[in-house]
């Protein structure tokens, strides 16, 4: 990734709603949301929210795909890797206690919502 694709991903996650949506997209899995549940947990309007879905597909943070009448959005975990990694490239300089702690913050963790799909 070349620093201006990182600034154009990061342009679109600085926004508190569209933050907000990739997180929760995040935990949705691959399975991913339809539009307008994603508007209802947001807490925004449909139109509101295809707004930030659109500007949020743009900057390549996430996908959309049609499945009858919805369109179903999915977080790009390759491109969203690809952004973790732009910012943890070279961070420790051959010290990994240097990243130790960042990288312990982000290990896979069980969600509430990962949680409640593995028990249905």
């Amino acid at each position: 990734m070349d620093e201006r694709q990182a600034l154009i991903r990061f342009a679109a996650l600085s926004q508190e709603t569209r933050l907000r949506i990739v997180r929760c997209l995040v935990q949705a899995g691959e399975d991913g949301l339809a539009a307008g549940v994603i508007a209802d947990e947001m807490g925004v309007s449909p139109s509101n929210v295809s707004f930030h879905l659109k500007e949020l597909e743009h900057a390549g943070l996430i996908t959309a795909r049609r499945e009858a009448r919805s369109i179903i959005y999915c977080a790009d975990y390759g491109s969203l890797g690809d952004l973790i990694g732009f910012l943890m490239k070279d961070c420790c300089a051959g010290h990994p206690a240097i990243c130790g702690p960042a990288l312990a913050n982000v290990a896979c963790r069980p969600t509430k919502r990962s949680r409640r799909r593995v028990d249905a």
